[in-house]
């Protein structure tokens, strides 16, 4: 039986294990991302046959998670059928990828509809080319760090408590200045919440990131986590952007760091972009490997 409750800093202990044996590249399962994002979401977790079971809310309309975990998947969607049915919801899925299609298909055939969700699409590059922008594709980013280099006393350094108060100014300043661009679902005093949450549970979230300082100044940090044994992704980056390089910079250095921490790692997530024009434009422009494509599953009820 499906037994639910919000999601709490203790379920981190019993979520972490799941996540890594699902070994997907995908940023909606870790468990970084449910507790950052509770606020918004108002997110409700459980446990079913060794995977993990998520029920969002927004707008006062539930939907699942994809499980992920191990074991049987049939018994899992059978229970979450049927808990949809019981509380007069319709049972869709969100965050299903495309391994997870051909599984859906298994279990409901002619009885779903799967539509792709673009603007939640993550972007995946090779974390040896975003720590050495090497080849041709790169060479903007090239230059901008080599000017950054050029015209700066610059220094990056792990993130630790110390460097929080300068984050939440810089995050400040930056929000005043990029308020405007937000995504139907998502909003600045969202994302704000998101990180000051990420700040105030740091360690015990096992977050991992990088500060970027001018001279003393902060001008752009990050921050994020390994989802799985071969895949880092980074839930966080803001930069001063009138500072020429400061992105690329704070980008390079932080996947260095990621790389000489865990060196399995073979992939970079930087999530999706939300239907934002300005990020869409920034991540491509980095030239992605790789998209996780993810898809809104709508389950008809027999």
């Amino acid at each position: 039986m499906l037994e639910l409750h919000p999601v709490t800093l203790e379920d981190k202990a019993w979520i972490d294990p799941l996540v890594w044996a699902e070994g997907s590249s995908s940023a909606d399962f870790n468990f970084g991302n449910i507790y950052l994002w509770d606020g918004s979401f108002r997110q409700q977790v459980g446990k079913l046959n060794d995977r993990v079971i998520v029920m969002p809310c927004y707008d006062d309309e539930p939907f699942f998670a994809w499980p992920v975990g191990t074991g049987d998947l049939g018994p899992v969607m059978a229970e979450l059928e049927a808990y949809a049915g019981e509380h007069n919801f319709p049972f869709t899925l969100r965050g299903v990828t495309q391994a997870h299609l051909p599984l859906l298909n298994e279990l409901f055939p002619g009885r779903h509809t799967a539509l792709p969700e673009r603007p939640l699409w993550d972007y995946l590059y090779s974390a040896e080319k975003l720590a050495t922008l090497a080849g041709k594709k790169l060479h903007g980013k090239r230059n901008h760090i080599n000017r950054f280099e050029a015209e700066n006393d610059w220094t990056f350094s792990a993130l630790t408590p110390a460097d929080f108060d300068d984050c939440f100014r810089l995050l400040d300043e930056w929000n005043s200045v990029n308020a405007g661009e937000e995504h139907e679902d998502i909003g600045a005093d969202d994302e704000y919440a998101a990180i000051r949450r990420a700040f105030d549970h740091y360690d015990n979230l096992g977050l991992e990131g990088g500060i970027l300082r001018v001279s003393g100044r902060p001008v752009a940090f990050t921050m994020g986590e390994p989802v799985c044994e071969h895949t880092f992704v980074v839930h966080f980056e803001k930069a001063h952007a009138e500072i020429n390089g400061a992105y690329p910079m704070v980008n390079r250095e932080f996947v260095r760091l990621i790389r000489e921490r865990h060196p399995a790692v073979q992939w970079i997530n930087r999530e999706d972009d939300m239907g934002i024009d300005s990020l869409r434009q920034a991540k491509e422009s980095y030239h992605p490997d790789a998209m996780v494509e993810k898809y809104t599953v709508v389950i008809d009820h027999e």
